[in-house]
Parts: structure tokens; sequence; C-alpha cells
């Protein structure tokens, strides 16, 4: 990793120059550092001798794959990994997550998404379970069956708490419908995963209308959903 107080150090690995240049410039806008390799088989070489901060890996790529090098790489480094992809139909095989990588970016895609990505994920990989909890803004009291962002309190449902609780212990991870569902309810009660999409889309407008601005819940196609906020802090 980059020196403690450097600018983080953003891999891009792209074969295409203007796709490649467009996501550079935005990142050094931002602060970072970039360095830019177009194969594979030289993306690999680099993580092994100069790890970054974070990579950007395209899917289809000369020398390795995208996916060839994120498992290869996964041997010896949790080097946090966002897959570039023009494939929609490999994004379930992307984030199955048997290669790894931590998030997926479909092109065409905003330069300024990209930016935003990468600046959630290094938030989220340099700060320790116990300092994400102290400075989180998502207070979840268990006793009360209560929730509040920012201070402000969400009326929810005991399903919504539930999904709420399920999701923001865990930020990152994906969750099937089904695994969500095992959350939801304790009388075993016959319901559709469509259930969830439902719940989850209240759940989802009421965070929102409290803060427009920052993304809470995430679909992961063909997966389930994920936290991409904070972590919560239980009380």
């Amino acid at each position: 990793m980059s020196p403690e107080n450097s600018d983080p150090l953003i891999l891009v690995v792209e074969d295409e120059p203007k796709l490649a240049q467009l996501m550079i410039d935005y990142l050094q806008a931002s602060n970072y550092r970039t360095h830019h390799i177009a194969d594979g088989n030289e993306a690999l070489s680099y993580v092994q001798h100069t790890p970054p901060d974070l990579m950007l890996l395209d899917l289809m790529l000369p020398g390795r794959d995208g996916l060839t090098l994120c498992r290869e790489i996964r041997r010896f480094s949790e080097l946090p990994i966002i897959m570039v992809t023009a494939r929609t139909e490999e994004i379930d095989r992307l984030l199955g997550l048997e290669i790894g990588a931590d998030d997926y970016i479909c092109k065409p895609f905003s330069p300024r998404e990209v930016v935003a990505r990468v600046k959630t994920i290094l938030r989220r990989v340099k700060r320790s379970p116990e300092e994400a909890q102290q400075e989180s803004h998502l207070h979840i009291d268990e006793s009360r069956f209560q929730a509040s962002w920012r201070e402000q309190q969400l009326e929810l449902t005991p399903a919504e708490f539930r999904l709420l609780k399920t999701l923001a212990l865990e930020p990152g991870k994906v969750f099937s419908r089904e695994q969500l569902l095992n959350h939801l309810y304790d009388d075993y009660r016959v319901v559709t995963d469509r259930t969830i999409d439902s719940h989850i889309k209240n759940l989802r407008r009421k965070l929102e209308s409290l803060d427009a601005e920052q993304p809470f819940i995430r679909a992961v196609y063909g997966m389930g959903y994920r936290w991409e906020a904070d972590v919560c802090r239980l009380l």
C-alpha cells in the first residue's frame, strides 16, 4: 500500500486508451495517484511488486483476462478490486464472489460514479470495525426496536427493522433474497422472494427521505441486495 501520508494509488487496468485516460483524469482530479496498465500479464507483476491501494480492472484484456487476473491476485492479496465490464451477463459471476471482486461497474458509466465507488471502498477498508461503529451515522437500538440515521428517527415496520439490521451489520456483503427471508420472520409463514423486494423498496424510500445523497441499499443483479453505507452502531 502507499505510504501513510500520501494520496492513495489507484491501478487502472484497461486496454481502451480513451476510457483509461477518462478514469485517470477524474481520479487525479480527486487527489488520487494513478498508474495505467493495458495488459493483464503486466498488471499481475505490478501488483506483486508495487501494491496499489485499489485496482480498477477491465474484464476483457490482452495477456490475462480480468477474471483470471482477479483470481490469481486473490491467492496472495486482499487488494480491493472493482471490475469494469460491458458484458452484463457476467455480472452474477463477477460478484458471485467466487473470484473475489469487491464491486463492479458496467460500461458505459459515469466517471463520477467510478470515483464515488473508489472512495466508498477505500473508506471501508481503511477503518477497523470498531472505528466504523464509532463514526457510523446509523444507530440501531435492538431493545427498543428503533433505528435512526444522523439522529433522525426512522419509522420502520418490524420486517423493515430486521432487514436493516441484517444488511447494515455486514456492509458490502451480498445477501440473497432467501437469506434475507430467513432473517425476516420467526413464524415460518409462507412468503415469496418478491416479498423482500417490496420491503426493500419501502426501507430504501424511508432512508432516502432522510438523506437523498447517500446510497443505502444496492440491488446486485442476479444475486440479491447489499448495504452501501457505513456499518451500523448497535445500542
